[in-house]
């Protein structure tokens, strides 16, 4: 089954987040994906994105949290949500979240997000100047994947 799933804008409040251990071989996917984003973003009058590496280790705890719990979604385990994830990992608002799970590359999981009027309004909102992207693998070759964009 293949999913996807945005979280609005919001304020941040406090909370500590812990990444889980486990192996994470979707390091390094922010730089491949920062043309094809960009691409998006030019052909909607928007400028491109940085790929930030503060991002894309948020991007990698909550897909580590999606894995842990066996789910996809935007609360974390032992309920951290998306506000509390990024004030702890110093990510200041505006901010923003995709999040999809399947047998996605780098390229589909851009282009499954693009078709989705919500993950389409965050990566093209011009309040954003950077983004990280990361997944964690299941044993079937699904994949947990995260995207976290900020201004």
């Amino acid at each position: 089954m293949l999913g996807v799933g945005a979280v609005a804008l919001m304020p941040l409040s406090a909370c500590v987040s812990v990444l889980p251990t486990m192996t994470v071989d979707g390091v390094g996917m922010s730089s491949e994906a920062e043309r094809q984003i960009a691409l998006a973003r030019r052909a909607n009058d928007q400028a491109p994105l940085s790929a930030d590496r503060t991002l894309e280790k948020a991007a990698i705890q909550q897909a580590g949290y999606m894995s842990a719990g066996g789910k996809m979604e935007h609360t974390a385990l032992r309920g951290r949500d998306f506000v509390s994830r990024m004030e702890a990992s110093g990510i200041a608002a505006p901010a923003a979240e995709n999040l999809a799970h399947g047998r996605f590359d780098v390229a589909r999981v851009i282009d499954v997000w693009m078709a989705s009027p919500p993950h389409r309004r965050n990566m093209l909102d011009g309040r954003f100047g950077k983004f990280g992207l990361g997944y964690v693998s299941e044993p079937d070759d699904r994949r947990f994947w995260a995207m976290v964009l900020a201004a």
